[in-house]
Order: C-alpha cells, then sequence, then structure tokens
C-alpha cells in the first residue's frame, strides 16, 4: 500500500562533495550545426525552425550514414565521434557496470500450467541473454521451437515479438524485425516436419499484428503501408498461395490489432484509437467470410470483445464508465445484457481473460494490480499482494478450459515468478520463477511514497534501494517516469535499476499524470491542455526525495525513453538546475513540428493526446508554449545525453539533434550535451545482450559522473 501522506522533512546540508565541485569533462570543442532560417506560417502564427534542415527523409528505403546528403552526413558522424570522445574517460566505469549486469546468468524453471493436458508454452534465457522458447507436454516431452541467439545469425540488428501457437499445436508462428524499423517478417516453424517458413516476406506489423484463424488452417496479418501504419488484415494459407485482402482501414487516425478469442470462437479485427474504436468479427468455421461488424466507431466510445459463457463479453467505457466496465452482450442484436463487471471510478479494469470457468480480470486499486476471478454464479474471489510495489501479467496464450489461471509476479528487487492461481477459489501455487545468479533479493528495500503536487494531487513514487545504504547521508538518485497515452510505468525487475543500486544509489519511478496508474482521470490530467502536470509531477517528486534527504539536485539525474523523454526535457526546461544530468532516450521533442506533419506515422493516431496544432489554434498555442526543443532558454543548463536510432521512423533521430543544438546554442553553463546515435537500430535497440545492456552501461556512467561530480566512490 502507498504511505500516507506526510510533511518533508528537512533535507541535510549537502556536503561539500555535492556542492564544491562538478563533474570534469574533457575540453572538446562540440559539433556545430548552423541554424538556418526555415519560416512557418501556420494559424496565423510565424515561427522560425532553424534547425529544420536536420530532417531528412529517402525517397524510399531505410536511412543509413551512407544515404545522407551533406553536410548533414558529415555532422552526425561527427556527432557519433564527439559522444564517443566525450565519453571515452567514462568506459572504466561503465565496463564495470556491464560486467555488474552480465555477471548475474538466468535460469528459468518452469513447470508446465497445473491440471492440463497436451501442450505448454514458455520461454527462458539462451546465449547472450536471448530468449529461447520452448513447448513442453504432459507426458514429458520438451521441444525447441525457436532460438533467438540462432535467428539473429548475421545480422546487426535483431528483435522479435507475437511468439503463438496454432490451435491445433502443429504450427508456432512469430514477427521479426532484422532492421530496426518496425517492419517486420513473419515466420511460421511446422513443428511435424521442423521447417521453417518465412509467410511474409516484409513490411509486416509485430505487436499485436498476427493470429492464427481458429481452424489451424491459415493466418491472419496486418500489412503496414508506406508511412509504416497498420491499414490492412489479410489472411494467408499455410499451405501456400497468395494472401487475401480482408480489410483495409482508410482513417490514419485508427490502429489495427488482430486476436483470437479465449475459446477460438472468432477472429477479433480491432480498429482504435485513443478515443474511438470498433470491431470486426470473424467466425469460426466462416474464416473465408467477410468479417461482421460489431458495433460502429464512435468517438468517445472503446470496447474490446471477449466471449465466455456461451457469449460475447465486452470491456468497454460506453455509459460513462470511464474506468471501464465489462457486459454481457445479446448474441443475436450484439447489445448490452447484463453488466459483469460494474464500474468503479479510480478502479480501472485492465485486461480481462476468459477461461470455461471463471471470467479473469486484471484491475488496479491504489495504482497496484490486483486480481478477481467471477465464477457463473456471480461469486467473485479478488488476489492481491501486500508488497510496496509489484506488477502482475496475465500471460497470452492460456488454455480455455484450464482449471488455473497463470500470471507472472514482479517487484523491482524480485525477478518474475510465474504462479498458478486456481480458479474456483483463487489457491495460489508457484509453478517457477527467474533466478539470477549471485542476486539476494533480500539485500533491496522498496519503498512507496507519495509526492505532493504543486496543485494538491499527491503523486505515486516507487523507490528501490540497497538496506545497507547509508541512510544518514544523501545519495545519487536516477529518477524515471513516463507519463503519456495512459500507460502505466510498472514497478517491473529491471537488471539495470539493480546495477545503479549495487553501485551504493537510489532508482525512483515517479507514476506522473498523463499514465494510468491511478485511472482514466489520471490519464486525462496529463494530456493535452494539462500535459505540464506531468512535467511539474516529476519535479514534485525529485524535490519530495531531496526534502526527506534522500538525494540532492547536485545527484539527482532525470531520465526517460520516448514519451518519457519529452518528460524529462520539459522538466530540464522548466528547472535546469533541479538536475546533475539528464538522459533523454529516443526523445519525443519537437513536439510542434512533429505533430504538424500529416505524414507521420504516429500523428493522426494521437491528436487525442496531444491536440492538432494544424488545425485548433488552442493546441497550436498549448503545444508551443511546452515542447521542449522550442522552449529551451538561457540558462545553466545540466549535463544532457540522448540516445537516436537512425532508422527510428516513430521518434526520428532529428528530434533529439534538434533539443541537442539548441541547448548548445542557448546553455550558459559549460556542460556537454550529447546524443548516442545507433546507425543499425530504430526506435528500439536490438534484443542482444551486448546492446541492450552495453547501452546501459554507457547511460549509467554518465548518470555516475553526473551525481558523483566525476569521482565515483570506491569499490
Amino acid at each position: 500500500m502507498p504511505t500516507s501522506p506526510q510533511a518533508p522533512t528537512p533535507a541535510p546540508a549537502a556536503t561539500s562533495a555535492t556542492t564544491a565541485h562538478q563533474p570534469v569533462w574533457p575540453a572538446i570543442v562540440a559539433p556545430y550545426a548552423e541554424p538556418q532560417d526555415h519560416w512557418i506560417e501556420q494559424l496565423g502564427r510565424r515561427r522560425n525552425d532553424d534547425f529544420a534542415w536536420l530532417k531528412y527523409i529517402p525517397e524510399s528505403g531505410t536511412r543509413t550514414m551512407d544515404n545522407l546528403p551533406e553536410p548533414l552526413g558529415s555532422l552526425l558522424q561527427a556527432e557519433r565521434d564527439y559522444a564517443a570522445q566525450m565519453l571515452a574517460p567514462l568506459a572504466p566505469s561503465a565496463q564495470r557496470f556491464y560486467e555488474a549486469m552480465a555477471a548475474h546468468v538466468c535460469s528459468t524453471e518452469l513447470a508446465p500450467p497445473a491440471a492440463l493436458q497436451g501442450w505448454a508454452y514458455s520461454s527462458q534465457a539462451g546465449a547472450g541473454g536471448q530468449r529461447v522458447f520452448v513447448r513442453s507436454h504432459s507426458d514429458g516431452r520438451v521441444q525447441t521451437l525457436v532460438d533467438e541467439a540462432v535467428q539473429s545469425e548475421g545480422h546487426v540488428y535483431y528483435r522479435a515479438t507475437d511468439h503463438q501457437a496454432s490451435p491445433d499445436d502443429r504450427y508456432y508462428a512469430w514477427a521479426e524485425d532484422l532492421i530496426g524499423n518496425d517492419r517486420h517478417r513473419i515466420c511460421v516453424l511446422d513443428t511435424q516436419t521442423g521447417e521453417t517458413q518465412v509467410l511474409v516476406a516484409e513490411d509486416a506489423f509485430g505487436y499485436g499484428g498476427l493470429t492464427f484463424s481458429p481452424s489451424s488452417q491459415d493466418l491472419f496479418w496486418i500489412w503496414r503501408d508506406a508511412h509504416s501504419r497498420p491499414s490492412r488484415l489479410y489472411r494467408s494459407a499455410l499451405q501456400g498461395g497468395e494472401p487475401v485482402l480482408v480489410h483495409e482501414e482508410t482513417d490514419p487516425a485508427l490502429f489495427m490489432r488482430v486476436v483470437r478469442t479465449a475459446a477460438n470462437g472468432f477472429v477479433v479485427l480491432s480498429l482504435f484509437g485513443p478515443d474511438t474504436s470498433e470491431v470486426h468479427l470473424i467466425a469460426a468455421g466462416q474464416e473465408h467470410a467477410p468479417a461482421r461488424l460489431l458495433r460502429p466507431r464512435e468517438r468517445g466510445i472503446r470496447y474490446e470483445v471477449n466471449e465466455w459463457n456461451g457469449n460475447l463479453v465486452a470491456l468497454t467505457n460506453a455509459g460513462g464508465a470511464t474506468d471501464r466496465q465489462i457486459l454481457r452482450l445479446d448474441p443475436e442484436h450484439l447489445q448490452p445484457q447484463q453488466t459483469l463487471a460494474a464500474h468503479r471510478l479510480g478502479v480501472p479494469i485492465i485486461k480481462m481473460q476468459p477461461f470455461a470457468s471463471t471470467l479473469v480480470r486484471l484491475e488496479r486499486v491504489d495504482g497496484l494490480h490486483q486480481l478477481v476471478l467471477l465464477q457463473r454464479d456471480g461469486t467473485e474471489t479478488t488476489i492481491r499482494f501486500d508488497e510496496p510495489a509489484y506488477t502482475l501479467d496475465l500471460l497470452p496464450g492460456q488454455h480455455w478450459d484450464a482449471s488455473h489461471v497463470r500470471v507472472k509476479h514482479q517487484t523491482p528487487a524480485q525477478p518474475p515468478r510465474w504462479l498458478d492461481i486456481r480458479l474456483a477459489d483463487g489457491q495460489m501455487t508457484e509453478m517457477g520463477r527467474e533466478t539470477w545468479s549471485g542476486l539476494d533479493t533480500a539485500n533491496y528495500r522498496i519503498e512507496r511514497l507519495q509526492a505532493r503536487a504543486v496543485d494538491g494531487e499527491w503523486v505515486p513514487l516507487t523507490v528501490l534501494s540497497r538496506k545497507d545504504i547509508d541512510a544518514s547521508q544523501p545519495q545519487p538518485l536516477l529518477l524515471t517516469g513516463y507519463g503519456a497515452y495512459g500507460i502505466a510505468h510498472e514497478a517491473s525487475f529491471s537488471l539495470p535499476a539493480l546495477a545503479w543500486v549495487d553501485a551504493g544509489y537510489r532508482y525512483a519511478i515517479a507514476h506522473v499524470r498523463g499514465g494510468s496508474e491511478k485511472g482514466h482521470g489520471w490519464y486525462q490530467g496529463g494530456c493535452r491542455e494539462h500535459k505540464r502536470n506531468s512535467m511539474t509531477d516529476f519535479i514534485a517528486c525529485a524535490q519530495h526525495l531531496q526534502q526527506l534527504g534522500y538525494t540532492t539536485p547536485q545527484q539527482t539525474v532525470a531520465q526517460g525513453i520516448s514519451a518519457g523523454g519529452l518528460l524529462v526535457s520539459g522538466a530540464m526546461n522548466m528547472q535546469p538546475a533541479q538536475w546533475a544530468g539528464v538522459i533523454a532516450q529516443v526523445p519525443f521533442v519537437d513536439m510542434l513540428n512533429t505533430m504538424s506533419d500529416a505524414d507521420h506515422p504516429l500523428v493522426p493516431l494521437l491528436r487525442p493526446d496531444w491536440g492538432d496544432p494544424l488545425a485548433d489554434p488552442v493546441a497550436y498555442d498549448y503545444i508551443a508554449a511546452l515542447s521542449p526543443y522550442e522552449n529551451v532558454r538561457e540558462a545553466a543548463y545540466p549535463p544532457l545525453l540522448c540516445t537516436a536510432g537512425l532508422k527510428d521512423d516513430r521518434v526520428p533521430y532529428w528530434e533529439p539533434a534538434k533539443l541537442m543544438a539548441n541547448v548548445r546554442r542557448r546553455s550558459t553553463s559549460a556542460a556537454p550535451a550529447l546524443m548516442l546515435l545507433n546507425p543499425d537500430s530504430g526506435h528500439q535497440e536490438s534484443d542482444q545482450q551486448e546492446s541492450v545492456l552495453g547501452q546501459a552501461a554507457r547511460l549509467w556512467a554518465f548518470a555516475q559522473h553526473c551525481a558523483t561530480a566525476g569521482k565515483p566512490p570506491a569499490a
């Protein structure tokens, strides 16, 4: 449970180490991006985007260092060289962080689900930290399905997703990105012959973009268009033949997802945006027939559909249920017939998972997960855990007629463990866990605190530290957050976070507005004209930890990814002196220009979250007043480290490049602004251990240098 709000205690006096010394950086002149006038007239407003020339989109193919035009190519190579030279003195520190993480070797022992006949699917750590997907049979047989270390051989970049088995257990499919641009190919293994075919060679959409037909004869998959938007649903026969177009969506403001219902009765095509959705159903036995529309799209109404107890069930916000309710639908007219889980304000229903006997739902109370088992007779059993902070996941692909539901439970200090919860009464049995060599979870302390925001709201904070830390002295702190799209920043296990904490520091998550930790209202309180709340919440969390004596401004490093990069960069602009350093990974920081780009793959979809500066003057003005790139000012900025992927289409490299150029131009301090540009990646690093841990080690070495005045404590 969160701790009770309390008046902050005064911080201890800062030590001389945190006030008298500043980190020492190599005396190297940074590359210079020449400002070039680029005036834009929009809605009666005029602005000069004088670093617009840093943007480059090739006419075809993906960006590479070889096809960049001049002088852009030379500048970006100079940025890479400059970052490498500036960070070179930190290499020993980065190596220590890397070795600390790599020394923990993961082993997973996972039993098949209880009381289940047939195959059970799971994954485990393999060579280089990559995953090996296996299945085990109730008769004792074990079969390896996909070894990602093998699949990634010969590829600089590799990331896979959407692993799943066909209903008849013959086939196993997954999507893999070999380039870094989120355009996947789809592979299908025939477990009878042992042969793997590339069913879709390119331009497929992962992350909910494929599912087998109920008959196991076809694969439904989603195609990305030239703007990288998922816009078509195809059906491909597993035995060969040309793909068949099932549905084409022309509204760029909608995304697509395709799944099967739990009872294998339907393929469900969901079209959705932040504030609307539409579902089409393809029935088992009629898989080549046109899809049936369930409910036409209506702005403000979101719904998801599954089947349970012989009926369709909908998880929806209809009827003013902002934190969602579950309704049983009339099978003929598809109208609401019964409320199975009523709406409760501030208790968002995150997910539902039907089984033959029981409807399981995952919801959030006081910011923490709980599981509810609903029986056919209406009785409920609630499953909750007593840790200060934890995360629960309902695993996909569970058998419809299982007697237990399998969940994954983890905390910031405890690696994932798998629990089977008996559907009849909620009895729990641990069926396996990740075990990391050299890790003793008893060494760590997890705290759930609350910080008072400027408008009086209480913002949850999760803090991880070692129990043997010197609590009488402020310590270096890495504060992270996200706060966008209604996505909660979960308190999950993180090997990089533990490596930071094991160095004697603190790690904290600020659960700011814009996420969904406290329900739909928490999300709405941090988007559009309220987006500033996310940033002021983040600052309030940092100040609360400083007032408690946990850290000082000279020891606090902010870190965020993507929209979290917007969060920390905005907080940096608001209060530069609050931070010893800022790490913004693939940061969304050129808000006004990006949201004014109708060709961007995500802009039409995300207008409900950010506003439309092309059509709405009010939206233009509040985005212009907040966008980190436009709002860099003359002030003493802290050291700034940005990351970027050259092939990133979600948050392209020019966003951090433009921010960095503007910070260099306006900052009155001598602190560096650096960009780690990966020419081989997109929005995410490759799944290979060297990429994931290597980047974390470099970022942590930078953070340590900033927060310890360049003098990390002796081991």
